[in-house]
C-alpha cells in the first residue's frame, strides 16, 4: 500500500509525552467517587478531549477538575427530585459531553446510573422498551436532552440542560465496595433485557487488573468512538483511562461509521496510544485502504504516522485472524506495530474486557479466529463439560469465570441470577470455549447458535464466510434460526444486504446462489430461506451489531413478507419459469429433486437444472443412488448426471459417445471458462466452484476418457490435448479463450493454449492451479500403481495425511498378495465410502484410470511457450510454500513470453477448493478472469 493512500491533517499534540514521569502507583480507592476525587487532585492537567467535528481538527479538553465541577452542578439539579442514595437513574444521553458529567453526578450522589440508547423509527418498539425499563428499574428518573425528553411517554424525565443550572453540591456519598455502582442492560429483544449490577468493588478491581495488563499511565492518550450504552465504552475507554490519569478522546460513532479511515486519522492527529474497536471496523478499513486513495479537500495527500499506537483492543465479536493480519499488513508501512492488535474477551458481567492476548498474530497461525489470551489479575477461568466436570487442557466446554470483577446478580431477576452461577459460585458465561496453556479460545456463543437436527452451528462462523462474497455489504449479513409450524428442528435463515440495487435480478440471483452454496459447503445443509434486504431493514445495536433475535421476530411476524415474495419471484424468473413434468419417470425424478432440496414437488420444473436448484458434488452421489433405488436405473454414470442435469434430461438419458465437455454452469454472457480435470480424471472438484459463476460466464469442465466401460484411456499428452482442443472449439469456435487446469492439468491447460495460439486464436487467460511445468520431475520413478492409488484415496478423503505418507511402503511390502484398493477400503470411513458410492471394482477402475494419466505425465516434457500464465499456489503436500513457489512454480517463467502472475490462495494443494476455501478462491479466480479478459 502506498503511503500516500490516506489523507491526514496534523495538529500539534497537547498531551503529556513522557511515560517515565508517571510510574508511581496511586492508592486503591474504595469507590468510584473517591477515584474521581483522587484523579482530580493527582492529574489536574489531563482529562477528556471531546472532538466536535470529524475534519476541522478542533478538540475541547475538559480537565478532570472541570469534570468534577460540572458533575457537582448536575448533582445539585438532581437534588430537586428528592431521590435518595441507591435510586436508579436512566441516562438517555448520546453525546460524551452529556453522558460523562451526568454519570459522575450520579456516582457522587450515590445514585445508580443505567445507560440507555434511543430506538428510532420504531415508535411501538421504543414504547415497549421504555415500559420494560421503567418496570425493571422500579420507576427510575430518565435524564435526557432536547427533543428526546419529550419522547419519553409514561416515565419521569429530566432535561440535563436544566440540571446543569443547579447549585454545586460538595457532599459526596461514601459508597461501600459491595454497593451497586452501575446497571448495564444486556442485549436482548424488547422486554427481556436483563440489568447487570456492577458494584464499586467490581469496577475498582477490574480497573486495577486492566491497568496492570495495559501498562497504562497518565502519559497515554486513548480514543473511543463507541456509544456509552456499550460497556466497553464506559469501562474500557472512560473509567480505565481516568483510573490511570490518561487523556481520553471521545468522538461520535457516526463519524467513524461514515468514514472508517477517520479512525486512523484521529489516532495520528492526537497521537493515540490505546484504543478499542470491534473486528468489523478492521474489515471496513482494509476495504477502504485497498480500494482507493484518499486525498484531502485540496487534493493533497499526507503520510499517516501510527507509530504512537501501542495497542488496539478488539472485542465484542469474534476476531477473524485473516482480517486482523491484513489490517496489520496494510498499516505497517505507516508505522503501526505488528504487535498492536490485542484480541480481547469480556462481557458486561465481567466489567468488559478481562482477557487479553498480546501474542497476535504469531500465536494464531492457521486459525480462523484469534486466541483471546490470558486473564487479568484476579480473574480465574475454567471449562466444564455438561456433567459439571472440568475438561482437560485443550478440550471444549462451557467457559466459567470467577473473580472480584465478576458481577454478583441481575437486578430484580432472581431466576436469571440463579441460572447464571454454578453451585460453587462460578459465573456461567454461555460461551463455549477451551483453554490451552492458560489461554482462552472461544468455540462459539450458545445464544448465537442455530440447532439443526441436534447439532449446534454458530452464526458468526457463517457470517464471517459470507462477508467475503462479492456483492454482500459488510456487517449486513445475519444467520439466524426459525422454526415454522410443524417443523421438528430449527431451520436456517440467511439475510443480507447487497451492495447493488435489489431490482438487479441477474446479480441478485447469482449472489443468492453463492450464499446458498457457501452455506452448504460450510455447514452441509441448505438454508430454508435466503433473504436479500435493504440495509435499513437490519436492526442494529449502537455498536453496529445486528440484533438477530429481533430480525427473526420480524420475519416470523410476517413483516418481511414482501421481501420474501420478491426473491421468490426473482428465482422463478431466473430459472426460466415452470414446465410441468411429463409422464411417470419425469414426475418421479422431480419428486427426488424436491426431496434432496427441501422443495414442494409441484414447484420443480422439468427443465430445472439440478445445479441451479442447489446440487453439490455430494448431492450427485445421493441423486445417483436414489435414481438406482427408486427408478431401477442400472448404475447411473456420474457423467450422465453432469451432462443431463435436468429432470427431463435424466429421464431421457442414454449412453452417448465420449465427450469430455461437462457444462456445469451455462448462464452469463462473458467469455466461457474451460477447466481441465485434475489427476483423478473426474471433475467433481469444480461443481461447487462453478455455481459462483451464475449469470456471469459459462463454466465448462473437461473429464478424462475411460470412466465408461470399454472406453480407452489416453496414451499420450498429444492425444489428450488434441481431443480437448477439438471439444473446446466445438463449444466455442473462436477466442478469446480462458483455460485453467488444477494440479495434473496445469500443464494440460498450457498445452491447450499452445495449440490454440498456433491456430491463430487468442488465449487471454491460462491458469495453472498449484502445478509446476513438469507434472512428474524428470528421472523420477515416484509414481507407481501403489502411489497412484494412495494419492487418489487421499484426494477422495478416504485416508488421512499420515496414512498417505506411510501406506505406500506398507502396501508394497504386501505385494503381490495384497490389493492396494482393498486395503484402502478397509481403512476408509464407511460413511465416506457410501457418500462416494464406491466399492472395490469401482475403486479399482478409478485407480486404473488415474494411473493411465500418470503414465501420460511421466512421458510429458514441456516445450515452447504461451503469452503468459496466472499461477495460483497454496500450501504444498511436501516442503514449504516458499520453496514450492521459488523452486518449482517459478519455472513457468521459462515457458511464457510475458511476465506471469503468481497468486497465493488459502488452503493446501488438496483443499484449496474445499468448502473452507472455495468462497475465497472463487473471488480471486473471477477477479483474475475479469482482469485478463478486460471484463469480457
Amino acid at each position: 500500500m502506498d503511503a500516500s493512500a490516506v489523507s491526514i491533517s496534523h495538529s500539534p499534540a497537547f498531551f503529556p509525552t513522557s511515560r517515565s514521569e508517571h510510574k508511581e502507583q496511586p492508592p486503591q480507592p474504595a469507590n468510584l467517587a473517591e477515584l474521581l476525587l483522587r484523579v482530580t487532585r493527582r492529574y489536574p492537567r489531563t482529562g477528556i478531549c471531546l472532538i466536535s467535528t470529524e475534519r476541522d481538527g478542533k478538540a475541547e479538553l475538559l480537565s478532570y477538575p472541570a469534570l468534577l465541577d460540572e458533575a457537582r452542578r448536575i448533582l445539585g439539579g438532581l437534588q430537586a427530585y428528592d431521590r435518595g442514595p441507591g435510586a436508579k437513574i436512566a441516562l438517555l444521553l448520546e453525546r460524551a459531553s452529556d453522558f460523562i458529567p451526568a454519570f459522575w453526578a450520579c456516582v457522587l450522589g450515590g445514585y445508580v446510573p443505567c445507560p440507555l440508547v434511543p430506538i428510532r423509527n420504531d415508535a411501538e418498539r421504543w414504547a415497549k422498551h421504555l415500559a420494560h425499563i421503567d418496570t425493571l428499574l422500579e420507576k427510575p428518573l430518565f435524564i435526557s436532552t432536547g427533543a428526546l425528553v419529550g419522547d419519553l411517554p409514561g416515565v419521569q424525565a429530566a432535561d440535563l440542560d436544566e440540571l446543569r443550572t443547579g447549585t454545586p453540591r460538595d457532599h459526596v456519598h461514601a459508597a461501600k465496595p459491595h454497593d451497586p455502582a452501575l446497571l448495564v442492560l444486556t442485549s436482548g429483544s424488547t422486554g427481556n433485557s436483563k440489568a447487570v449490577v456492577l458494584t464499586h468493588g467490581n469496577l475498582i478491581a477490574s480497573m486495577a487488573g486492566k491497568k496492570e495488563r495495559h501498562e497504562l499511565t497518565a502519559a497515554d492518550v486513548t480514543l473511543n468512538w463507541i456509544s456509552f450504552d456499550h460497556v466497553a465504552a464506559l469501562l474500557e475507554m472512560h473509567l480505565l483511562p481516568l483510573y490511570a490519569g490518561a487523556v481520553q478522546l471521545h468522538v461520535d460513532p457516526a463519524v467513524i461509521l461514515a468514514d472508517p479511515l477517520m479512525f486512523l486519522r484521529f489516532m495520528d492527529r492526537y497521537r493515540v496510544s490505546v484504543t478499542f474497536t470491534p473486528n468489523f471496523l478492521f474489515g471496513q478499513i482494509n476495504a477502504a485502504l485497498s480500494s482507493a486513495k484518499h486525498a484531502d479537500d485540496k487534493g493533497q495527500t499526507h503520510v499517516l504516522d501510527l507509530s504512537c499506537v501501542r495497542h488496539i483492543i478488539s472485542g465484542g465479536e469474534a476476531i477473524v485472524v485473516e482480517t486482523g493480519r491484513r489490517f496489520l499488513d496494510l498499516l505497517e508501512p505507516f508505522g503501526l506495530s505488528r504487535k498492536a492488535l490485542w484480541p480481547a474477551f469480556g462481557m458486561t458481567e465481567t466489567c468488559a474486557g478481562s482477557v487479553f492476548s498480546r501474542e497476535f498474530p504469531e500465536r494464531d497461525e492457521n486459525r480462523e479466529f484469534a486466541c483471546l489470551g490470558l486473564p487479568i489479575a484476579g480473574l480465574q477461568m475454567r471449562v466444564m463439560n455438561d456433567d459439571g466436570l472440568s475438561v482437560p487442557d485443550g478440550e471444549s466446554g462451557e467457559l466459567q469465570l470467577r473473580g472480584p470483577m465478576v458481577f454478583g446478580r441481575y437486578h430484580n431477576n432472581e431466576e436469571a441470577t440463579h441460572g447464571a452461577f454454578t453451585p460453587d459460585g462460578w459465573f456461567r458465561t454461555g460461551d463455549l470455549g477451551r483453554i490451552e496453556n492458560g489461554r482462552l479460545h472461544l468455540v462459539g456463543r450458545s445464544k448465537d447458535s442455530i440447532i439443526v437436527s441436534g447439532v449446534n452451528y454458530f452464526s458468526h462462523e457463517l457470517e464471517t464466510a459470507l462477508e467475503q462474497l462479492d456483492g454482500i455489504e459488510r456487517s449486513f449479513v445475519a444467520a439466524f434460526p426459525t422454526r415454522p409450524k410443524g417443523a421438528d428442528t430449527e431451520q436456517l435463515v440467511v439475510a443480507f444486504a447487497p451492495t447493488f440495487a435489489l431490482d438487479d435480478e441477474a446479480k441478485l440471483h447469482q449472489l443468492t446462489i453463492a450464499v446458498r452454496n457457501t452455506v452448504i459447503m460450510l455447514w452441509g445443509f441448505r438454508p430454508t430461506l435466503i433473504l436479500p434486504l435493504p440495509k435499513g431493514a437490519f436492526p442494529k445495536t449502537s455498536l453496529g451489531k445486528i440484533q438477530r433475535s429481533l430480525l427473526r421476530k420480524r420475519l416470523e411476524a410476517g413483516e418481511l413478507a414482501s421481501h420474501e415474495a420478491h426473491i421468490a419471484d426473482v428465482t422463478r424468473r431466473q430459472l426460466g419459469g415452470y414446465t410441468p413434468p411429463a409422464g411417470l419417470t419425469e414426475t418421479a425424478i422431480a419428486a427426488i429433486f424436491a426431496e434432496l432440496f427441501g422443495l414442494d414437488p409441484s414447484t420443480v420444473s422439468a427443465t430445472a437444472s439440478f445445479f441451479d436448484l442447489g446440487g453439490t458434488s455430494l448431492d450427485i452421489i445421493k441423486l445417483k443412488q436414489l435414481l438406482q433405488e427408486r427408478l431401477g436405473f442400472v448404475n447411473v454414470p456420474v457423467i450422465s448426471i453432469l451432462q443431463n442435469p435436468t429432470v427431463r434430461g435424466l429421464a431421457s438419458q442414454d449412453e452417448k459417445e465420449y465427450d469430455p465437455i461437462v457444462p456445469l454452469q451455462m448462464t452469463g454472457t462473458k467469455t466461457p471458462l474451460f477447466c481441465i480435470h485434475p489427476g483423478v480424471g473426474e471433475v467433481l472438484v469444480y461443481v461447487n466452484l462453478a455455481n459462483y459463476f451464475v449469470n456471469e460466464r459459462p463454466f465448462y469442465a473437461l473429464r478424462a476418457r475411460g470412466f465408461k466401460k470399454g472406453e480407452a484411456y489416453f496414451t499420450s499428452m498429444e492425444e489428450l490435448v488434441s481431443t480437448y482442443v477439438d471439444a473446446i472449439r466445438k463449444k466455442q469456435p473462436h477466442g478469446p479463450y480462458a483455460i485453467a487446469g488444477y494440479s495434473f492439468s496445469g500443464p494440460v491447460a498450457f498445452e491447450i493454449a499452445k495449440v490454440l495460439e498456433s491456430q491463430g486464436e487468442r488465449v487471454a487467460f491460462v491458469g495453472s492451479i498449484d502445478m509446476r511445468p513438469h507434472i512428474v520431475q524428470p528421472g523420477s520413478d515416484f509414481f507407481d500403481e501403489v502411489e497412484t492409488t494412495v494419492l487418489l484415496a487421499f484426494f477422495l478423503s478416504l485416508i488421512n495425511r499420515k496414512q498417505m505418507d506411510e501406506l505406500p511402503a506398507q502396501l508394497r511390502a504386501g505385494l503381490p498378495h495384497q490389493d492396494p484398493c482393498a486395503a484402502i477400503l478397509q481403512l476408509a470411513p464407511p460413511e465416506r465410502v457410501a457418500e462416494l458410492d464406491l466399492d472395490l471394482p469401482k475403486l479399482q477402475a478409478w485407480s486404473a484410470l488415474a494411473h493411465s494419466l500418470v503414465l501420460v505425465a511421466k512421458k510429458y516434457v514441456p516445450t515452447g511457450n504461451v503469452e503468459s500464465m496466472t499461477v495460483f499456489y497454496a500450501e504444498p503436500l511436501w516442503g514449504t510454500k516458499q520453496e514450492w513457489l521459488s523452486d518449482q512454480l517459478k519455472n513457468w517463467d521459462a515457458f511464457t513470453r510475458a511476465p506471469n502472475r503468481y497468486i497465493e490462495v488459502g488452503g493446501e494443494h488438496h483443499t484449496l477448493m474445499d468448502p473452507k476455501h472455495v468462497a475465497t478462491f472463487q473471488a480471486v479466480l473471477r477477479a483474475e478472469l475479469d482482469r485478463a479478459l478486460d471484463g469480457q
